[in-house]
């Protein structure tokens, strides 16, 4: 959607005062704040209601999401200046500012993420303290378990009333163009299939899976395939699921869940499935995971994996501190940088082929995943346990990640490692 606003200064709302000289005076910084941001949109615009009973428009020059933010006290701004994307969503939590629709404002804010620098980054002391507390809970052998289960182990219960039956906690890959009439469920077995494919695996060659999640892949590469699966996790919730979906094969010697770190691995096989486990592991590790692939797949083996990077030109002031989702979410998480991943990658003997990005289909996922999310909570068919405060949390964090994939600085792809003969 392109804006035209019909006047980028500020106005006051109809039949309300300008509220007085002082009461300027204490608005006048933070105007200045709203024209730094102002002055960073290129693409899109923001309809803002102001704590001062004014109404600006900020951005409107070139095509965009457009979205209504009313910003109920200054408080958020402070935030939004000192603690980044921590400090909006707490203000947002505080009820300093409201949308009806926040996900055309994060993918806004993701699409002018350069020309924005540091308007809405945290800086100073709360960068580095950040950073430090992000540090703390890094994905070393001994804490990585902790951060798994911190996210994956709220309980079976909680995560198959919001997603699909299949149990697949990754982006779909639907036909395109996306159609809301496919099933998720049907696009992200689509998914599985489509990272399966990149393996060329024949019947009984033996497949490991880095986070093998609720175990859907593991059943579908024995059943479909024909493979032998040694399937991965470091969560308790999941390795209980998985071990009951693949119950047959698990008896019949075929399927292998184990509650055990990539870190651990010796043994060597024909192939490896990895689908959004990366992101967990922090860019500390990155070169401990790729050796870990390049050690365990036999000469000419295949690895697919489905993986989350931020752009590299955003990189750098990403890894600089903690977000949102590093603070409340997924402790240890990092997203990746792709030229640097792959840099790794291809320096631990594995060659890069075949990449496939897919952004905008994780931005239908996540959009599906928040329907059913807000439906299963509306209905009280939550499990008992999480007050509203988490479930506020969780949906403010499905919103973000989907304005996120639309507005183009993260993205999802797959992609095949062949270890050289």
């Amino acid at each position: 959607m392109t804006a035209h606003p019909p006047d980028r200064g500020r106005q006051f709302r109809s039949g309300q005062p300008s509220n007085g000289f002082w009461m300027r005076m204490v608005a006048a910084p933070f105007h200045r704040a709203l024209d730094r941001i102002d002055a960073g949109l290129h693409q899109g615009a923001i309809e803002a209601w102001l704590p001062d009973g004014s109404y600006r428009i900020l951005g409107g020059r070139g095509a965009g999401p457009v979205c209504e933010v009313e910003l109920k006290s200054w408080r958020a701004l402070i935030r939004l200046s000192r603690d980044g994307s921590v400090g909006w969503y707490q203000s947002w939590a505080a009820g300093e500012w409201s949308s009806p629709d926040p996900v055309p404002l994060f993918d806004l804010f993701m699409r002018n993420a350069v020309t924005l620098g540091d308007a809405a980054r945290a800086r100073g002391l709360s960068r580095w303290t950040k950073k430090l507390r992000h540090w703390l809970r890094d994905n070393s052998p001994s804490r990585a378990r902790k951060n798994i289960a911190y996210h994956y182990d709220l309980g079976n219960d909680f995560y198959a009333e919001w997603l699909d039956e299949t149990m697949t906690y990754s982006s779909a890959l639907f036909q395109e163009p996306i159609s809301a009439d496919e099933e998720l469920a049907y696009a992200q077995l689509n998914k599985v299939r489509a990272l399966l494919d990149r393996l060329e695996l024949k019947p009984d060659q033996h497949l490991l899976e880095i986070g093998c999640g609720w175990g859907t892949l593991a059943d579908i590469a024995a059943d479909e395939y024909g493979a032998n699966v040694t399937a991965l996790t470091l969560s308790e919730e999941q390795r209980d699921h998985a071990l009951d979906l693949n119950r047959c094969n698990v008896a019949a010697g075929r399927v292998r869940i184990q509650l055990r770190d990539y870190r651990e691995v010796r043994e060597q096989y024909d192939a490896i499935a990895s689908v959004e486990m990366v992101e967990a592991v922090g860019q500390r590790w990155w070169l401990a995971y790729l050796q870990t692939i390049a050690a365990a797949l036999r000469p000419g083996g295949r690895a697919a994996i489905q993986y989350i990077a931020i752009e590299d030109a955003l990189f750098e002031d990403y890894a600089a501190s903690a977000d949102f989702i590093q603070t409340y979410v997924f402790p240890g998480g990092m997203l990746l940088s792709e030229s640097r991943f792959r840099r790794i990658a291809e320096a631990a003997g594995l060659s890069w082929t075949d990449q496939r990005d897919f952004g905008l289909h994780y931005a239908e996922t996540l959009k599906r995943w928040r329907e059913r999310f807000d439906l299963a909570a509306a209905e009280g068919r939550l499990p008992a346990g999480f007050d509203q405060s988490f479930v506020n949390l969780w949906r403010y964090y499905l919103m973000y990640c989907e304005g996120g994939f639309r507005g183009g600085g993260i993205r999802v792809a797959q992609v095949t490692l062949i270890k050289g003969e």
